[in-house]
């Protein structure tokens, strides 16, 4: 019998065994006796079914295991629960967990989670491609299935802005070697794939020849020649779609529609319509997550809560269970891998006593009962971090107010702005023009304006960029700085005092990085995240209890707006219309091109 943590042996090296045990010659480890069983390969829900485990993969499914019953064996009696497939997330970045994928792991397997598709392009952008593999040799420790997507852009965005790494097609045509690259992650540059750049076309062409997956991000809710351009280049999923059309438009041209549900990211209702209003065939629908912080992965779930809202938005239960494992699985090629619980498959199941409400009571990977009635069952193995991903914060020295001053073009009393709208529960912002006050020779926010500012983290060139934002809703003197800044990131400061703008800045420096939030001149909340600046290398439930703390203090300071630390980590993401702020300064993502803060 394998060790708890052993990855099964492959299906064809286990036909005998697996043969024998469901023919009775030979008995199983395990057998789950009388469950309705969830098929998802026949999309309906069979009653009194027991299944049959060996090795780690499921031998039998089927009316009556008995015979599969040796004295060694571990016998579960069902009593009529749910027997699911463990559910798969096919687009997340752990590091938006705050934590490492050890401690990721710990807080989603008891919602449920067996299987992830990660794409660490946040601690590329940071540390190259060895920061990658550290990612990736921690997934493969992992109990369940961890599989890495090699991030295709690395900046994302080539000449708008500057990360602390370059990756290349030689840089991924290498990682398509390592054995648990599963694919391609999202590619974010759509202009570069539509205009046919050298970069993309070689990063795309080299994860086909390895005959992998390419994941895709079209961020452009304009549907034109440059989405058409898009499709052709390879991508062969989406998940930035925000409306039905989008879903549409993609399952129409041969693309997997991935509908998310993060922290701040509430996108599966309306697309959703496709397939319950329109009749669209749902088995190129597929459910993830994207991206979720600590706070809601401890409290609220991970794909359990993406499944529970698809059913609330009036998807069958079934079918929304297919979206989060078989076609997750079929996508990317691992549909006679897990996805399923069915003969030959790795044994990633739910016992599930209230399908409806998917009320989870145990979650077993690979035949191990990982986890039980909310809380794991088992220990994972640590995984430290070496020195050579910590103290990434490279800044030129400490800032003072005077650096995160604006100063106005001329001598009027008013000015026009350039403004970044934050949309709520949405990653697109809006571009805003504003008329703001000038004081003392200094624009100011005001009405809910605040200012940010990007501060250059990874070579130590002491510039910092400064321009405005709405949204957050500050109304005293605060401001929160973090080095989580999607995807370059670099240091995001928003704020309405630019004295705590420069308390916050200066004291990430000091920890070697996360987010702060400073108020009155006092720290009122902190998460260190030392590894690459992006995670903390602390418990999953302590980060989450600090993340809370986090949370409290941006509402004590006006903030209400939902999930807002998700907000602002993605205000320079330059691939994702309609105004971002870099390194080079105010983007324009519908143009691609960089603007003046004042028109």
């Amino acid at each position: 019998m394998p060790l708890p943590f052993d990855k099964p042996a492959p299906w064809s090296a286990m036909i005998r065994q697996l043969v024998d045990v469901a023919t009775g010659r030979k008995a199983a480890d395990l057998v789950v006796k009388g469950a309705r069983w969830v098929n998802v390969h026949s999309g309906e829900v069979v009653p009194d079914t027991d299944i049959a485990v060996s090795g780690g993969r499921f031998a039998y499914c089927g009316p009556d295991a008995s015979h599969c019953i040796g004295k060694e064996t571990q016998v579960i009696e069902a009593k009529g629960r749910h027997i699911v497939p463990g559910l798969c997330d096919a687009h997340m970045h752990v590091e938006s967990g705050m934590v490492t994928v050890t401690e990721f792991c710990r807080a989603v397997i008891p919602h449920g989670t067996t299987s992830m598709f990660i794409d660490p392009h946040e601690i590329a952008n940071v540390l190259g491609l060895p920061g990658v593999r550290l990612m990736h040799d921690e997934a493969i420790a992992m109990p369940t299935n961890v599989y890495v997507q090699m991030p295709s852009c690395v900046p994302s965005a080539p000449g708008l802005e500057h990360a602390g790494a370059e990756l290349g097609s030689e840089e991924i045509a290498e990682a398509m070697a390592w054995p648990n690259i599963i694919g391609l992650g999202e590619v974010m540059d759509f202009p570069g794939v539509a205009a046919n750049s050298n970069r993309m076309v070689g990063a795309v062409s080299a994860t086909m020849e390895a005959g992998k997956t390419v994941g895709g991000h079209f961020a452009s809710p304009v549907l034109d020649e440059m989405f058409h351009g898009y499709v052709a280049g390879g991508p062969a999923d989406d998940h930035e779609g925000t409306r039905k059309e989008d879903a549409i438009a993609r399952v129409r041209q041969g693309m997997k529609a991935m509908l998310r549900l993060g922290s701040a990211w509430y996108d599966v209702e309306a697309q959703i319509k496709a397939v319950t209003e329109d009749g669209i065939d749902p088995r190129n629908f597929i459910l993830c997550t994207d991206d979720c912080h600590s706070g809601t992965l401890v409290n609220d779930g991970h794909m359990d809560r993406v499944v529970r809202h698809a059913i609330d938005c009036g998807l069958d239960p079934v079918i929304a269970i297919q979206m989060a494992t078989l076609n997750t699985a079929e996508h990317f090629g691992l549909e006679r891998e897990l996805g399923s619980v069915t003969p030959g498959r790795s044994a990633d199941f739910l016992l599930v006593s209230d399908l409806n409400k998917l009320t989870i009571d145990s979650v077993w990977s690979r035949g191990v009962k990982l986890a039980e009635d909310g809380a794991m069952a088992v220990n994972l193995p640590s995984y430290a971090y070496p020195a050579s991903a910590k103290g990434t914060v490279n800044m030129a020295g400490d800032l003072a107010a005077q650096d995160f001053a604006i100063s106005a073009p001329d001598n009027s009393a008013t000015v026009t702005a350039r403004v970044i709208g934050v949309v709520e529960n949405q990653a697109p912002t809006k571009a805003l023009e504003q008329i703001l006050p000038v004081r003392d020779g200094l624009v100011e926010g005001e009405d809910g304006t605040c200012q940010i500012a990007l501060v250059e983290r990874h070579h130590a060139t002491g510039k910092v960029v400064n321009a405005f934002v709405s949204g957050f809703g500050y109304d005293t003197p605060c401001a929160m700085a973090s080095t989580v800044a999607h995807d370059s990131h670099h240091m995001i400061v928003v704020g309405t005092s630019r004295e705590d703008m420069a308390r916050a800045a200066n004291r990430l420096r000091e920890v070697g990085g996360g987010v702060t939030l400073f108020a009155d001149g006092e720290e009122k909340a902190m998460v260190e995240m030392p590894i690459a600046g992006l995670m903390s290398d602390e418990p999953s439930s302590i980060v989450a209890a600090k993340a809370e703390k986090l949370v409290e203090a941006m509402a004590a300071c006006g903030c209400n707006l939902n999930n807002a630390y998700m907000q602002h980590s993605l205000l320079a993401l330059v691939v994702i219309p309609e105004l971002r702020i870099s390194d080079v300064g105010l983007v324009d993502v519908r143009t691609f091109e960089k603007v003046d803060l004042f028109l």
